[in-house]
Order: structure tokens, then C-alpha cells, then sequence
């Protein structure tokens, strides 16, 4: 895993990600696949859709999902192209729903290239499964940095979206955004998993729960 990139295999599954950095906040979008049937879910596709698609391409996976770990512009900046050009469902947790025109965020959306997104087909909610192969993600919510973040785990790995980073924390300043809401989701929902839990994040590079628990300075 080192330095996060490149393609990665799940402990114990027949789960693959790889990971796509996007866009001028450098996003991370991960494709999170079965490596049997290549079946993919799409994270957070936040800004350069184009090469999202290539990345597919490449691995030639077959995109069953967009999924978004929240509704901030730089992670769904992308998800018209994306679920327009393999004609999948998009699926995020209902209390972000709110914050899919990047026209209330427009200097950014326009550094990103963002769209409005579409409505999402599927709303997420705490303990749901979403299946594509033979893998499954399992939500777990994670109310902070934004009142509808979520999360997915499977294989020993977490998406963390933008609720924890390497060495820090979501930043809770923006609109819905709550530090005794992130606080509380971070200690139950994510610190409680086993400590050799590898967290993916929206930004950065990739740790445990081990580490974080351990070091993190937001939480000490």
C-alpha cells in the first residue's frame, strides 16, 4: 500500500480499488471492483470525468454504481458524466441530497469543471449493502463534516469519505457541518472497527485505525 496508489487487493475478498486523484482539491475517486466479474462502483467522481472513464478503460471494469460519500462539489462534480456514460444508478445518504447544484458553489464548480449532478436513484441509509459481483459495501454513517456523510466498508477497508484523514479529521465550518456530530461519528462508528482497518480517504493518503486512534491530534 505503499503511498497509496496504484491497484490494491482486500483482505480476505474478491474486492480491487484503485484509486483516481481528481481535480484541482485532489480528490480521491476510487473504483472499487469485484475481480472476477469486474463489476465497479464509482466513489465520489468529483471532477475530471474523462479520466475516471480512461481509468475504467484501462481495467476494463464495468461500472454497476456511482456512489457519493457526501454531497460536497469536488466529490460529485462528476457524477452526470459518470452516470450518463455508463447509464448506472447514483446512490448517496437522503440528508445531502440538498447539495447537488454546483451553481450554489460556482467559483469552485468552475475550477472543478463540476456539473449538477442528478437526482440520486437510491437513498443510503446506516447498515444498507450495496452489492455490484460478488462484492458488497457495507453504509455506515458518519454525520459531521456534512449531515449526510457515509461511509462503506468491506474486505478490511474503509472509504472514509471526508469524515477522517490521515493525521486529521472533515472540517465542520461549512454549512451542516457539526465537530460534536464528526467527533461522535469518528469515536463510534470508525474508531470501533478493528485497528488493522485501512482507511481510504476523500483527500490524502491512506492509514488505520490504528494510527488514528493512536495519533491522531483531533482526537487525543
Amino acid at each position: 500500500l505503499a503511498g497509496g496508489f496504484g491497484i490494491k487487493m482486500a483482505r480476505g475478498s474478491g474486492m480491487k480499488y484503485e484509486m483516481v486523484v481528481v481535480g484541482a482539491l485532489e480528490t480521491n475517486c476510487y473504483l472499487v471492483y469485484c475481480k472476477e466479474t469486474r463489476a465497479c462502483a464509482v466513489i465520489d467522481p468529483g471532477a475530471d470525468p474523462e479520466k475516471i472513464i480512461a481509468a475504467v478503460a484501462d481495467l476494463e471494469l464495468k461500472p454497476a454504481i456511482v456512489l457519493n460519500t457526501h454531497g460536497h462539489v469536488d466529490h460529485i462534480g462528476g457524477n452526470s458524466d459518470i452516470v450518463k456514460k455508463y447509464a448506472v444508478p447514483l446512490a448517496m445518504h437522503a440528508a445531502d441530497t440538498g447539495m447537488l447544484q454546483v451553481s450554489d458553489y460556482i467559483e469552485l464548480s468552475l475550477l472543478l469543471g463540476a456539473r449538477n449532478s442528478p437526482p440520486p436513484d437510491r437513498l443510503l441509509a446506516e447498515g444498507d449493502e450495496v452489492a455490484f459481483g460478488r462484492v458488497s459495501l457495507r453504509v455506515i454513517h458518519v454525520p459531521g463534516h456534512t449531515p449526510g456523510s457515509i461511509g462503506f466498508v468491506a474486505g478490511g477497508v474503509l472509504f472514509s469519505g471526508d469524515t477522517l484523514f490521515c493525521g486529521g479529521v472533515g472540517r465542520t465550518d461549512l454549512p451542516g457541518g457539526s465537530w460534536k456530530d464528526l467527533e461522535r461519528s469518528i469515536r463510534e462508528r470508525i474508531l470501533t472497527l478493528p485497528e488493522e482497518t485501512i482507511v481510504l480517504p476523500g483527500h490524502g493518503p491512506w492509514t488505520t485505525v490504528e494510527q488514528e486512534r493512536n495519533s491522531n491530534p483531533f482526537l487525543t
